[in-house]
């Protein structure tokens, strides 16, 4: 299938590695030209090197801190103009509710609710003057299913979620824009597999015996890649996904167990 967005241009955030890497790989093999970035500047451009390999868009490369309104001014210069935003960031730590202080919800408010709207505020009404605009928002199936170490998670996603449901269906819709966003479960990424440490060194299990145990509680009884999961992402920013719109995609191998 051509998913006809050869030539448009994307943002993709904290694509360095794991899932915004997969997007980012995606919208390139449909030759898409996409601007990367990642605070982590090593890790960076090696994926901005092996992304140019495939050579089918051009691509792009900015260090910083997408948080920050600096970082953010970088990554939207380097875009000629922005047709595809791919909303990305670190989740923020596990814990208990009780040892965060007002600082600790700042910060995973800034990274998975405010960020991803100033990006929106910034790229939406362009969009809309164009004709088209695809945005995808990477957030967690803990906004489906609540987990409860995850509370700073499970608060600023929802959070974004309850906001992007609204601004979906607002006039933008009718002007070929469509906000969209993805749950992944538990993906082969560098960080379940820190987490998955942690939760080793902690309980004093082999992190093959966790791994595993993990894996099986899924009914796919495996766990997902990062280029399948770009692989959806690229057919939401594709023309044939332009009536689909302030959705939330599941992608877990079946392990939530409701049926909406």
């Amino acid at each position: 299938m051509k998913l006809g967005i050869e030539g448009k241009w994307a943002l993709v955030c904290a694509a360095s590695k794991g899932l915004g890497k997969g997007c980012a790989r995606a919208l390139v093999e449909e030759g898409v030209n996409v601007v990367v970035t990642a605070r982590g500047d090593e890790a960076l451009q090696a994926t901005a090197a092996e992304l140019r390999a495939l050579q089918r868009g051009e691509v792009r490369a900015v260090a910083g801190d997408i948080t920050t309104p600096e970082g953010r001014a970088a990554a939207l210069a380097a875009c000629p103009q922005v047709d595809i935003l791919v909303n990305n960031a670190g989740g923020p730590p596990p814990g208990d509710f009780r040892d965060w202080d007002r600082d600790a919800w700042i910060r995973a408010l800034d990274a998975n609710m405010l960020t991803p709207i100033e990006l929106i505020k910034a790229t939406i009404d362009p969009m809309a003057a164009r004709g088209f605009g695809r945005i995808v928002n990477i957030t967690s199936g803990a906004v489906k299913a609540p987990i409860d170490t995850l509370g700073l998670s499970n608060g600023a996603r929802s959070g974004l979620t309850g906001f992007v449901a609204g601004v979906a269906r607002s006039g933008v819709a009718a002007k070929g824009v469509t906000i969209n966003g993805l749950l992944p479960g538990a993906f082969d990424t560098d960080r379940l597999r820190s987490g998955t440490q942690t939760a080793s060194n902690k309980s004093g299990q082999p992190f093959d015996v966790l791994w595993q145990r993990r894996m099986k509680a899924i009914p796919a009884q495996r766990f997902g890649t990062a280029d399948e999961f770009g692989a959806v992402c690229a057919f939401l920013c594709s023309m044939q996904a332009g009536y689909i719109t302030g959705q939330n995609i599941l992608l877990d191998g079946g392990a939530y167990p409701g049926t909406f």
